[in-house]
């Protein structure tokens, strides 16, 4: 382990004048060793520095970190999602400038932190080799207004979040900024006022998203590096976690990279956003693949790109390829009497509940992101009149689902304005019915068809459902505070006035077959 030399505040200046700050950690005795890039909003100290500056320069490496703007001594204020193109790009530039450059460099960290890698990637040049990025993606817009609704609970935890950080007694802020979430969502205050009632005063990010809910194209087009994943060179590899809120569009951004003829390198685990547990592993990973790409050291690579945790079966597993070998898709229909299973469901009459706004469906665990996300007993949510349950009967044999989940549903509603959400459990023998994956879809007017056939997207999985369990699907048109009410008006989302209920009946009959689509695969071991 190397002795390592800190530089502090280090100014780095943007092309519209302001000054960035950075800290260089420097391996005593390496030269001019490659450079770990880390951009933060969350500050460049601490255990930032700790584990990622000190923890990187140990093992040889010139590390980067700096505070994006506007916050932790940098100027300017932060706009959250919107300079880090243009700021990353000039650091890197101000970077290839210094004496102690020599000449590539890799980029690293975790959720706003991999984002800003991204934002960079394409336009960075040859010489940044390699990306590490975890529980993250290249652009958030669809984990903010997911499945067109509207992640209240993470969009306002975060802006209350980066709001107090900036602020005296930031340090706490990890700690304070979703309990006062939880408090500011059960106040009864309009959505247009809840940044007050959590931080006190109007948070310029949280209303931005308000506003553009029913049109984001503009404000996301600068914000969206999604478009230009496949054309980034540098070998990546990806850290998520099943239940971490950015998981599906961290695949989308594999699948980019594998469409461009790119290799990267995939690991899932039992996880959620703020986990400490996949601390140790992302630096594990980050160390390998960084020897590789900036050393050519490719003995601590492992020989199969993918690594999955299999929930259920408490199993690590390696795979060549996402979405897994071998892997068919598989209708389990809702069926009459609120069943479950492969077969065609026969003629019968749709099920139906009344949602009110007023008093929304509520949510028990579920991603989201700065909770502890991991499943849990639904019990109780089952039990209310305004959420459907279909259970299949007991297992014959262990059934394995490992990828993308979707839900294909006929539904007929009292107002075009509503949400559809689907969840799929776990029923453990003794009664226990654990969340393992769910989705959402907002509906709009369609004055074409009176029952509408509805696709919705859930969260991908790796899980076996084990023997004598039996597997549960949920329908509801609510999931608050992870997802904000429908007041069902159709009026934008931050607007108050009165809220319509919404009866909603669910078909399941030969002509409209509702399902949730598994991946299933022959189970291992």
């Amino acid at each position: 382990m190397r002795r390592v030399r800190i530089q502090r505040d280090l100014p780095v200046r943007m092309p519209d004048g302001v000054t960035l700050l950075a800290d260089r950690y420097e391996p005593v005795g390496a030269g001019r060793a490659p450079v770990i890039l880390i951009r933060s909003p969350y500050g460049r100290r601490g255990l930032f520095g700790l584990v990622y500056g000190r923890g990187f320069a140990w093992h040889g490496f010139q590390v980067l970190i700096q505070s994006c703007r506007g916050g932790f001594g940098s100027g300017g204020l932060l706009d959250p999602l919107g300079d880090e193109h243009d700021d990353g790009l000039a650091t890197i530039a101000w970077m290839r400038e210094q004496t102690w450059y020599g000449g590539s460099f890799a980029m690293f960290g975790p959720s706003y932190l991999g984002y800003t890698q991204w934002a960079v990637a394409p336009d960075a040049g040859p010489e940044l080799r390699a990306m590490a990025t975890q529980i993250t993606a290249s652009q958030f817009r669809d984990a903010a207004y997911v499945g067109g609704a509207f992640a209240l609970e993470s969009t306002l935890s975060w802006t209350t979040l980066t709001d107090s950080m900036s602020r005296r007694f930031g340090g706490t802020a990890a700690l304070t900024a979703p309990r006062v979430t939880r408090r500011a969502v059960l106040s009864g205050r309009p959505m247009a006022e809840l940044d007050l009632a959590a931080a006190g005063r109007p948070l310029r990010f949280y209303r931005d998203l308000l506003a553009h809910h029913a049109d984001p194209a503009p404000y996301w087009t600068k914000r969206d590096f999604s478009p230009r994943v496949g054309e980034v060179e540098a070998a990546v590899t990806m850290l998520g976690g099943w239940y971490d809120v950015f998981l599906p569009w961290q695949l989308k951004d594999y699948l980019a990279l594998r469409e461009a003829g790119r290799r990267p390198y995939l690991t899932i685990g039992p996880w959620y956003h703020i986990d400490a547990r996949h601390g140790r592993a992302s630096m594990n990973e980050a160390l390998a693949w960084f020897r590789a790409h900036l050393l050519g050291d490719f003995s601590g690579l492992r020989e199969q790109p993918v690594r999955l945790y299999v929930t259920g079966a408490e199993q690590w597993r390696e795979y060549p390829d996402w979405p897994v070998p071998g892997v068919r898709p598989q209708r389990w229909h809702l069926r009459p009497g609120f069943g479950l299973g492969p077969a065609e469901p026969p003629e019968s009459e749709p099920d139906r509940f009344r949602y009110h706004p007023e008093h929304p469906t509520p949510v028990i665990g579920g991603p989201v992101l700065l909770t502890d996300s991991r499943p849990r007993d639904q019990r109780r949510l089952e039990a209310r009149r305004d959420v459907l349950v279909y259970s299949s009967p007991p297992l014959e044999s262990d059934v394995e689902a490992i990828g993308p989940v979707s839900a294909e549903l006929f539904v007929r509603s009292s107002t075009p304005y509503v949400d559809v959400v689907v969840r799929v459990c776990d029923v453990h023998p003794d009664g226990r019915s654990m969340n393992v994956c769910e989705g959402v879809r907002r509906l709009g007017p369609d004055t074409l068809v009176d029952v509408r056939e509805v696709l919705v997207e859930l969260w991908p999985v790796g899980h076996r459902f084990r023997r004598g369990h039996r597997i549960r699907v949920h329908v509801a048109a609510g999931a608050y505070p992870t997802i904000a009410r429908n007041p069902g008006t159709g009026r934008p989302i931050g607007d108050g006035g009165p809220m319509v209920p919404a009866d909603v009946e669910v078909f399941h009959s030969p002509d409209r077959p509702s399902a949730v689509v598994l991946p299933l695969c022959a189970p291992r071991g």
